[in-house]
């Protein structure tokens, strides 16, 4: 069967009410992230919206009663986990590192405390066979 789906838009995190200025310090100024205006009918909602430098997107999102992601979380990429590393020490950020996976990552954790994964290179897609 051919897939009805093409591809990953964005990913949207939760935040709480009033988080604009501390996602655009985190995402913005020390993920290096370029921030996006939002539509004009969201606008009103609050959050921010964040490019990725594949075209995709990281939406900041206003919910009432935040309550942070312990387990789900968005993986993002970086081609040199080390430097990441040295940049998350230079600037107080803490980390846990491991390979688990398979890869080199990292979890760390945005401002409100939402669980983020950082991984040099990806993750290997293997297609499981599923009998007819």
């Amino acid at each position: 069967m051919t897939s009805l789906i093409s591809g990953l838009d964005h990913v949207q995190i939760e935040a709480p009410a009033g988080c604009e200025e501390a996602a655009r310090a985190f995402f913005g100024a020390f993920l290096g992230l370029p921030e996006l205006l939002k539509p004009e009918a969201l606008r009103a909602r609050g959050g921010t919206w964040f490019a990725l430098p594949d075209g995709r997107q990281l939406h900041v999102g206003v919910t009432p009663d935040f309550v942070p992601r312990e387990k789900g979380h968005p993986a993002l990429r970086c081609p040199d986990l080390a430097a990441f590393q040295s940049h998350c020490g230079a600037h107080g950020v803490t980390y846990r590192a491991d390979t688990e996976a398979g890869v080199p990552r990292v979890f760390l954790r945005d401002p409100f405390g939402n669980r983020l994964e950082v991984v040099e290179g990806r993750h290997e897609s293997v297609v499981r066979d599923v009998p007819a």
